[in-house]
């Protein structure tokens, strides 16, 4: 598969995809979260696939790189926030797990597209 803009790449789509899952979790949060952890949550979740897309843009490999850096910054932050959430009771335990997963193998994912990139500059 030809990869013509950062849509085609599987580790954008699934950072995307966790970004909007998460963007309708949090409508089930308490109102009292509208200004504390539910523009936190969305903002570094959306974080996530956005450095992805704008990194995948840049000219030179080394700023791809920092760029996914800055992803998996922003998937650390979005993976506390999951954790608070749990230990808030404001996500059960299934949710918990799926995310965090997720967000695992996303880190995985970007560690290893950060290791390919690298190989290309050496």
């Amino acid at each position: 598969m030809v990869i013509k803009s950062f849509e085609d790449l599987r580790i954008w789509k699934e950072a995307h995809a966790l970004a909007k899952e998460i963007h309708q979790m949090v409508k089930k949060y308490p109102p009292e979260e509208k200004y504390e952890i539910v523009p936190q949550l969305r903002r570094s979740s959306v974080s996530v696939p956005a450095n992805i897309a704008e990194g995948h843009e840049r000219e030179h490999t080394k700023e791809y790189i920092q760029f996914l850096n800055i992803a998996k910054g922003s998937l650390g932050e979005t993976r506390y926030y999951i954790i608070l959430s749990f230990e808030l009771g404001y996500i059960s335990e299934e949710e918990y797990t799926t995310l965090n997963c997720r967000c695992k193998i996303l880190l995985k994912m970007i560690g290893s597209l950060i290791n390919k990139l690298k190989q290309k500059i050496k």
